[in-house]
């Protein structure tokens, strides 16, 4: 299978089982006993837990290649899966709260980071973003198509034993493993220089048995870890130098905000207007679904309206509409207002991705890549992490609603970050006419 194929293929793997349980995880842990502050406080800790490990697996990605780091987070995904459906307690939520957060940070950035590099093999230098693009859309239908395939099991409830959102989080265990088998059998990588001459060398003395082989490969692997700190210090410089890059960074201290609202107090507004956890639960999986379809034909727009305004103006233009759509989100009045904003808000939140991580690979190279990656998921799970017990304080304090407007008021604030961006992009866009206006009149007809 091309790259293409493979990175779009393991794309839906890897998001359609969280689109069975996008729903169920702020409602599941409510309805065993916890309250609205520490439900919110669980995506804190797997905010902090992000933040922590960000930083050395990007490094680790870099150095010793894409496909293990993408292994062992799926891996980590089964146990977090399973340690979540099977707890009871606010303890053993927090346990699943911190390897759901190790799951995430060994997976952000891996396969991105691998399809990209396989790209530039061939056409260096080449931007992603429509291919980012269809990324988008294949997520927003995975995950839309596991929010309603959710929305029916609760409906279903077979087993009356159990809660009736425990269901999806079975079948997200299970579709966890099916995702790991995908990875180990689709992703094949040029390995880092350090592995393949280790590789190499145990080619060389295969007469020595198979014990020997896998001894030197071992040693191979663990010399470029080692290489791991250096990825992560070219990162920090490049962000300590590079004003775009440390632009980009900061947006994601206010893009969390907007997603705290739209990920977690959706829900729990729905549930106090509904009358009921497993109510908002069931009605949530079908208008999730048309959500996240929403976010697929917002990642397909993006891919168009970057060619036509350009990449940094459409991402721009994303994050303020996304963040407006969530203060609608707070402003709404009943159930049915509530649903239209969710899903405005949603296709935005779509068109503001492709654009932003196209921006984020124009500043990275072959040996940084996953590791800028990651320093711009550990900024949003900080941000994460601080602003979601906030606003969930306010929410148990004083209003969800309230909660709701200030988060995507605090959102909107981030457009300022992406000028450098900006202003980059139109010195590329003018080097580029340069270019084609020095270039001689017969070598153009040509």
């Amino acid at each position: 299978m091309s790259p293409q194929r493979v990175f779009l293929l393991l794309t839906a793997t890897r998001w359609f089982p969280v689109g069975l349980v996008v729903t169920v995880t702020t409602l599941l842990p409510i309805e065993r006993g916890l309250t609205v502050g520490q439900t919110l406080t669980l995506a804190s800790v797997m905010g902090l837990v992000v933040f922590a490990l960000e930083l050395p697996t990007g490094g680790t990605a870099d150095a010793v290649g894409r496909r293990p780091m993408l292994i062992a987070s799926a891996v980590v995904q089964v146990l977090a899966a399973t340690t979540f459906l099977l707890a009871q307690s606010f303890w053993a939520f927090l346990v699943a709260s911190g390897l759901m957060g190790m799951f995430r940070a060994l997976d952000s950035g891996p396969l991105e980071a691998w399809f990209v590099d396989a790209v530039h093999a061939k056409h260096p230098g080449a931007d992603v973003d429509r291919t980012l693009a269809h990324q988008g859309t294949v997520l927003g239908v995975s995950i839309a198509l596991g929010a309603l395939v959710s929305g029916g099991l609760i409906w279903w409830h077979p087993f009356a034993a159990w809660s009736a959102l425990a269901l999806p989080y079975a079948a997200y265990c299970v579709l966890a493993v099916v995702h790991l088998v995908m990875v180990v059998l689709l992703v094949r990588e040029v390995r880092p220089r350090t592995v393949a001459r280790g590789v190499a060398l145990v080619e060389a003395v295969r007469p020595v048995g198979a014990r020997a082989r896998w001894g030197v490969a071992l040693r191979s692997v663990t010399s470029a870890a080692r290489q791991a700190p250096a990825s992560i210090a070219s990162g920090l410089r490049l962000a300590r130098d590079n004003r775009v890059l440390r632009g980009l960074l900061l947006v994601e201290i206010f893009a969390a905000a907007a997603m705290v609202v739209f990920e977690s107090l959706q829900p729990v507004r729905l549930a106090e207007l509904l009358g009921g956890e497993a109510q908002a639960a069931a009605v949530m999986g079908p208008v999730a679904s048309v959500g996240w379809g929403a976010f697929a034909l917002g990642a397909a727009l993006c891919g168009f309206a970057s060619r036509r305004f350009g990449v940094a103006r459409t991402a721009m233009a994303a994050r303020v509409l996304n963040g407006l759509g969530a203060v609608w989100m707070g402003l709404a009045a009943g159930p049915v207002m509530l649903v239209v904003a969710y899903l405005v808000t949603y296709g935005l939140h779509g068109s503001s991705g492709p654009g932003y991580s196209a921006l984020l690979h124009r500043e990275a190279r072959r040996d940084n890549r996953s590791t800028v990656l990651s320093m711009a998921s550990m900024v949003g799970f900080a941000s994460y992490a601080v602003v979601s017990p906030a606003l969930g304080w306010v929410a148990q304090t004083a209003s969800t609603p309230l909660a709701m407007v200030l988060g995507g008021a605090f959102s909107v604030l981030g457009v300022l970050c992406f000028l450098p961006a900006l202003r980059a992009e139109r010195e590329r866009g003018r080097r580029a006419v340069d270019v084609v206006d020095d270039v001689p009149q017969d070598a153009a007809a040509a």
